[in-house]
């Protein structure tokens, strides 16, 4: 089963100023690159700890034309991301982990904790060499 990590997209791409803002769709495609590599991968932060059992994403306007991936389960928000994430992190019966820094969305949240995408960016960071989509590498003869 394991933890449910419920991704708040544009707080976790927008963390980290790599010109994103010039394209908010593939910036978009790449984090969910980087997350389907994490199901199965043990976790420990504040208030949790475990494997992660699922990822689910939240993503909001321009960033709802990114294509789904195996491993991660994209939401497209109809209205706000925010909204959109505070229905699926508290309508779960698995525990769950909200990853966002928006101060008035983790306000909201009630009981279901929440990490900063630091924590994320940090655990995508240490991961494997190899990106999840990549080919593994050739052996060497």
């Amino acid at each position: 089963m394991g933890l449910v990590l419920v991704v708040d997209a544009a707080n976790v791409v927008g963390s980290r100023p790599d010109g994103w803002w010039r394209d908010r769709v593939g910036a978009t495609a790449r984090l969910l690159d980087r997350l389907a590599g994490l199901p199965g991968r043990p976790v420990s932060g504040p208030g949790l700890t475990g494997p992660v059992g699922r990822v689910v994403v939240v993503v909001e306007g321009q960033a709802t034309a990114v294509a789904d991936i195996a491993g991660v389960e994209v939401v497209r928000a109809p209205r706000d991301g925010d909204t959109t994430i505070v229905e699926v992190a508290t309508g779960l019966d698995q525990p769950a982990v909200v990853v966002t820094a928006d101060r008035g969305l983790r306000a909201r949240l009630g009981d279901v904790p929440a990490v900063g995408p630091r924590w994320l960016w940090d655990l995508l960071d240490a991961g494997p060499a190899v990106h999840p989509r990549s080919e593994p590498p050739a052996p060497f003869l």
